[in-house]
Parts: C-alpha cells; sequence; structure tokens
C-alpha cells in the first residue's frame, strides 16, 4: 500500500474527515431504521453502554493468554495485569509506555527515541512484544486505536510464548468484528498542536457474518523543539460463524509511524559510581543533535487469521496464524559526553534500516475431561515460525570526515551537512530464524481447595546468520526446554494463594537476532528462572487486590575473560527481587480505582565489566515506585478523575555513573456526558508541571518528561 503519510497533510486531514463522514452518516441512519423495523421480535440485542452513567470496567476476570484456555485470573499461579479499553480510553494512553504506569514492577527505557523499550522486572526488552498471542518483535512504536486490551505478564513465559518473555511480556488483544457493537469517532486535540482521531465502525451483514473497520490518524507536535508525531491506522477484521461450533476471523492491518528520533539530553560529566551526576538541567525543550536529520519511518503491513472448532465433549482445536512485513529506518543526531569544563558537548550520528517478515503459526488442542476421579484441562500443541530480517547501519560523518562535532551547551542543535556511509564496524546482515516447538500443560483439580499447573515447552531454534560486511556465515541450533510449574491454593472462591517458577532462555543472536558474533556463537543461551509467591482476592465481583514476592535470576551472561581479556566466560551475572501489590475495580457504581506499588532489588551479581560491577542496580528500575488513578461519577453525565505517580530514583545505565532523580507527578480529567451519544473528555498531564526525567537509553541520553499539557476529546458513539 503507498503511504498515506506522504500525501500532503491538508489531504490526509480531509481524507479522514471524509471517511469518518461517510462512516458515520449512513450507520446513524441504519441504527435509526433498525429501531422501527418489523421482524426484530425475539432477537437479542447487546446492552449498550452509557459512559458517564455507570462507572467504566478497569478490572478483568479472565484470560486465555496466560495458559492458552480460558482461565480465571484468580486461577492463574503467575503475576498479570490487564489494561482494559476503558483504562485506554479514560486515562487517553497514547503509548505503551503510558500503558505500564499504573502497573507495578514494569517501567520503561528511552529506546533510543525510535521503539518501545519497556523494562520487566528490571530488564529492558525491544522484543517482548506480541499482538493475539502471537510475536510482534521489531522494534517499533506500537498504537492502541484497535486493542480492545493489553495484558501484561511478568517473570518468564517461554512455555506459553517461546524464547524472551524473560522479565515479562507485553500482549495486545485486538478488537475483532461481531454483532450488537457500538460503532464509535472520536476526535481529540491538545498542547502542542496534537490531533488524533480514530473511527471504529461494526457492519453486521448477515447473522454468521461481521465486518469491522478501525481507522487512525494523528498529527502532532511536542514539547522537544523540532519533534513531531505522524501516524496512520487502518484495520479491517471479518468474523464468520460457519456453525454453532466453528469460527473464522481474518485481518490485516495497515500501519504507518513517522516521527523524529529524540535522544534526549546528555549528563553533567563528573559522575562516577560513589557520586553520581545527574542529567542536564534547563534543556526541557531543547534537541541536542539536528532534529531535521532525525526521522524514523516505520511501515507495517500484517495479516491475522484465527480458526476455533469446538468439537463437544471439551474438546476445542484453533490456530492462529500471523503474516508481518515490516520495514523499518530510523537516524538520528545526538548528543554523547559533556566536556570536563561543562561547556561543550559532542554530538554524532547514525542511521539503521530493519527490514523483516515472519510468518508465525500456532495449534492448540485443548480438552477439558474427568481422569483419574480429577478434572483436568489438557493443553497441547505446536508452533512454525519463520523469521527473515535484513540489517543496515551507517555512520554519519561530519564535515572534514570526523564522525563526531562538539557544539556550544549554549546552542547544542545543530545544521551541519552529514553524510552517511559503512564504517568498519557498522553491522550488514541478513539472518532467518526458524522455530519449531512443542508444548503441552495440564491444569489438574486435585481438591476443590487446590489445583496444579504443569507445562513444558521444546523449542528448536536455528539461525543462519549472515554478515555481509565480511561474508562470514554462521549458524546456530539450540534445544531449548522451559518448563512451568504453578500450585494454587483456594480456601475460598475469592481468595487464592499460588507458588510458581518457570523459565525461559535468550539465544546468542539477541532478542532482535542481529548480533551473532564468532566468539559468542558456541555459547549456551542466557537462561532466566523465576520463582514466585503470590495472593489474589476478589473482595467483591467488582474489585481485586493482588500480591506477588519473586525472585528472577538471569544466568549464562558473557564477560570477558579476566585471565584471557580475548576470551569470553558465562557468569550468573544479574538478580531481581521484589514485591508488586495491585488494586483495580470499582469500589461501588461510581467510583473506580487503580493502584500498584513495586519494590525492586534489581542488581548486578557478577562483575561484567571495568565499570558494570558486582551490586550496581539495573538501569531504569526506581527501588521504590507508586501509582495510583480514581475516578468518581457525581452524577449520571459528571465525573472527574485524578493520577498520582511516583517513581524512585533510577540509574541511567548498569555502571550507576548517572541518576534520574525521584518525582511525582499529578494528572486529572474530567467527563461530561453531553447525551446518550456524546461525550466530551479533558484529560491534563502533570497538572503541577514537575520537572523530571522520564527514562533514559544510556549515561548521555535522558528524556525530559513533558510539562504540564492537556488533551481534549470528542466521542460520538452510533
Amino acid at each position: 500500500m503507498a503511504s498515506f503519510l506522504s500525501a500532503p497533510h491538508s489531504v490526509r486531514l480531509l481524507a479522514f474527515g471524509v471517511a469518518a463522514s461517510v462512516i458515520a452518516g449512513p450507520a446513524c441512519a441504519q441504527a435509526q431504521a433498525r429501531a422501527a423495523q418489523p421482524g426484530d421480535e425475539g432477537t437479542e440485542v447487546a446492552p449498550i453502554d452509557v459512559r458517564g452513567q455507570r462507572a467504566p470496567v478497569y478490572n478483568a476476570d479472565t484470560t486465555s493468554s496466560a495458559t492458552r484456555t480460558d482461565t480465571a485470573l484468580i486461577d492463574t499461579p503467575q503475576a498479570i495485569s490487564i489494561v482494559t479499553r476503558d483504562q485506554i480510553d479514560d486515562l487517553s494512553l497514547q503509548s505503551m509506555a503510558d500503558v505500564v504506569r499504573y502497573v507495578p514492577g514494569v517501567g520503561y527505557a528511552q529506546g533510543e527515541g525510535n521503539r518501545d523499550a519497556l523494562v520487566f522486572r528490571g530488564n529492558t526488552s525491544t522484543a517482548d512484544y506480541f499482538t493475539d498471542g502471537l510475536r510482534d518483535d521489531t522494534q517499533y512504536y506500537r498504537d492502541l486505536y484497535n486493542i480492545e486490551r493489553v495484558e501484561i505478564l511478568r517473570g518468564p513465559n517461554a512455555m506459553i510464548f517461546g524464547r524472551g518473555g524473560l522479565g515479562g511480556l507485553l500482549n495486545r488483544v485486538t478488537r475483532q468484528a461481531g454483532w450488537g457493537l457500538e460503532n464509535e469517532l472520536h476526535i481529540e486535540a491538545g498542547s502542542d498542536e496534537h490531533f488524533r482521531g480514530t473511527v471504529d465502525f461494526n457492519l453486521e451483514i448477515s447473522p454468521k457474518a461481521a465486518l469491522r473497520i478501525l481507522g487512525l490518524y494523528q498529527d502532532s507536535g511536542s514539547y522537544r523543539d523540532g519533534v513531531t508525531y505522524e501516524r496512520f491506522g487502518l484495520n479491517p477484521t471479518a468474523s464468520f460463524e460457519l456453525t454453532p461450533s466453528t469460527r473464522i476471523q481474518i485481518g490485516y492491518e495497515h500501519f504507518e509511524d513517522r516521527r523524529i528520533a529524540d535522544r534526549g539530553v546528555p549528563a553533567n560529566p563528573g559522575g562516577t559510581r560513589t557520586n553520581p551526576a545527574g542529567p542536564l538541567d534547563g534543556y526541557q525543550s531543547t534537541f541536542f543533535g539536528d532534529p531535521a536529520l532525525s526521522p524514523t519511518d516505520t511501515d507495517v503491513d500484517a495479516l491475522n487469521l484465527f480458526a476455533e472448532h469446538t468439537f463437544g465433549n471439551g474438546l476445542i482445536v484453533r490456530n492462529r496464524t500471523r503474516f508481518a512485513d515490516y520495514d523499518k529506518f530510523y537516524q538520528n543526531v545526538f548528543p554523547g559526553a559533556v566536556d570536563a569544563t561543562g561547556t561543550t558537548v559532542r554530538i554524532s550520528a547514525y542511521n539503521n534500516a530493519t527490514q523483516r517478515q515472519n510468518l508465525l503459526s500456532q495449534t492448540d488442542v485443548i480438552h477439558e475431561a474427568n481422569l483419574g476421579g480429577l478434572d483436568h484441562t489438557l493443553m497441547a500443541g505446536f508452533e512454525l515460525g519463520r523469521q527473515e530480517t535484513e540489517n543496515l547501519r551507517m555512520t554519519g560523518y561530519f564535515p572534514g570526515g570526523t564522525t563526531s562535532v562538539t557544539a556550544p551547551l549554549t546552542n547544542p542543535t545543530i545544521n551541519l551537512p552529514i553524510t552517511f556511509a559503512q564504517s568498519a564496524t557498522d553491522a550488514s546482515n541478513t539472518g532467518e530464524a526458524t522455530v519449531a516447538a512443542l508444548y503441552v500443560q495440564d491444569q489438574i483439580q486435585l481438591t476443590d481447595q487446590v489445583q496444579v499447573l504443569l507445562g513444558v515447552r521444546y523449542d528448536n531454534f536455528e539461525v543462519d546468520f549472515l554478515n555481509r560486511r565480511t561474508g562470514a556465515r554462521l549458524e546456530t541450533s539450540d534445544g531449548l526446554w522451559s518448563p512451568r510449574l504453578g500450585l494454587v491454593f483456594k480456601p475460598q472462591d475469592n481468595l487464592s494463594f499460588y507458588a510458581s517458577y518457570s523459565r525461559s532462555y535468550l539465544p546468542r543472536s539477541g532478542e532482535q537476532m542481529t548480533s551473532l558474533s564468532a566468539t559468542t556463537v558456541s555459547l549456551e543461551p542466557e537462561q532466566f528462572d523465576n520463582y514466585e509467591v503470590g495472593a489474589k482476592w476478589n473482595i467483591t465481583p467488582i474489585l481485586g487486590l493482588t500480591a506477588a514476592l519473586y525472585q528472577l535470576d538471569r544466568t549464562n551472561v558473557v564477560v570477558p575473560d579476566p585471565a584471557n581479556p580475548g576470551q569470553s566466560i558465562l557468569v550468573d551475572g544479574q538478580r531481581s527481587r521484589g514485591l508488586e501489590l495491585s488494586a483495580t475495580g470499582r469500589i461501588n457504581d461510581r467510583w473506580t480505582v487503580i493502584a500498584a506499588y513495586a519494590w525492586q532489588e534489581a542488581e548486578i551479581t557478577a562483575d561484567q565489566s571495568a565499570t558494570v560491577l558486582a551490586g550496581n542496580r539495573l538501569a531504569n528500575t526506581p527501588e521504590h515506585s507508586f501509582s495510583v488513578w480514581t475516578r468518581y461519577d457525581f452524577t449520571p453525565t459528571f465525573g472527574a478523575g485524578l493520577g498520582l505517580i511516583r517513581e524512585g530514583e533510577r540509574f541511567a545505565a548498569a555502571d550507576n555513573t548517572q541518576v534520574m532523580g525521584a518525582y511525582t507527578r499529578i494528572d486529572g480529567a474530567l467527563f461530561y456526558a453531553v447525551n446518550d451519544s456524546i461525550d466530551v473528555q479533558l484529560n491534563v498531564e502533570n497538572l503541577m508541571d514537575e520537572d523530571y526525567f522520564a527514562s533514559a537509553h544510556n549515561n548521555n541520553n535522558s528524556t525530559p518528561g513533558a510539562p504540564r499539557s492537556f488533551r481534549i476529546g470528542l466521542t460520538t458513539r452510533f
């Protein structure tokens, strides 16, 4: 598909407005006509949720992602947070970093201003992202316009999802075509020339077929000088109920993201492990480098297929298949270190192009049966996948052939001609990764109060890697056994205690399969083992509390051999321990709340370099963090929300020489239902205009938090 974002700006806005009008107009007329049509007697009409006349739903009861079976959260021996569509809408969430603000034990890193980089229990990941349970691992910024809910699973998850998922993962569950669904048009505008519009239109073709079209267009500026964001998304889906027992869903998404890669600001000079420095103050909006030469372009085309058949007698067979084509390019002119006198900053540049094609397929067989006098939910299946990746990096050369220049701190935004070419060390490679996996799981009801979960997965993961720069070809083949054990004790139906163990691996090709080298190709994969105990208490059917206490060990970490620096050895290099507490749901029909607290002791356990030493804390991981959001509906048409986010100090890198200070941010919202079909909403972030740093990529790339900003949105349902 030709790029929508390459069209003139006025054309894009006009196209979005016309499309929304074309969809909304006939649909409204159709809805009004349907109310008067004869022959509707006996037809069950899905209830329509009226915003402002009920508290929104922030809690969920079940998940199928964590076990591949429909399992109540209270019966799942794992820490899981689910961000519902109502929560996404009420908080006006815009990104994956926003999604995890009220999730304990999960934070975010900067991601060099071009990709999602969440931090799960101290482990930063750019690849542990899934869509409807299938891997979506290319580095880019994901959106929420077509998402029904977001599931955040903590701890290793290889038994269900395969390699990776080291400290946790994020799974986006997409909206699907169906019956009895409302249509929706949402328009919002706000600070820094923000504009965003989304369309959700559902068409019931027949009692057996439905079509849904979801669309997005966004054009926004930023509090950061020269930084812009533009997005376009189109996601049609179709659902078919071939028989009462057979269901098929087909979906295709085209998504474009155009933005400026912003690496933030550097740190003050002179930071040490015993006396760390902080990021430069007073540069909240200043771009270090050249925003005009720092574009990030992402195009995603994905086809998703789902089929399920229920045979009866508790037997279900389902398949999910996803083909996704990713085209990602980013270029950045960014800051390095500030000189010892604190007067100049070093500026460098590079670009990187990645193309990836994923073809992934999972087939599950689920059978509920009574065997040996015990109730079992058996699940077995296999996964087949192929991922083809091309990667090319080029270094930026400034006038005179240098790879960096210095700029005065009084004016660090530069405007110089830069030539991009391959250096002797820049990556240029292709790779093909294939996976063939088998897995089996049994959920056993031992007694009325005791459940056991047993599972194991075997992955045959192979990588064929070609370094085009040197001509060297490397191949790896890993056989990965990933066990999972869980025990649930329920003294009463609304209260459970659990204990669990799980394991996952990271092969030597890295999470992006682009880092294989001759020195690491023969080494064992990194291993992650998670030990966890927890409790889940549904105080009422609409309000739940959870607690999790865990230890996550990372082993087989590659470090230089102190006795022979030219060689590498493996060490047990990292441990995360923590406590996670959360409360989610409704206190009553008017009052809704989300609260999260995390204590994390995430540290290096063995020296890994001259600066990354045992005892150092992991990057972007506060020891203490707390957040709470509450919404109260004062009348059937008017409500308000208030949120508080508290983050402790965080190190920018594992050498612990630069630190970002603790901060407290307060957000707010107002909700007004004009009538049963139209809502108006105001969201204000950082009400007190707190000056803080949100995240970092390394010691010299820290992102200032946004100042006070607002968004006002209008939603109409028809």
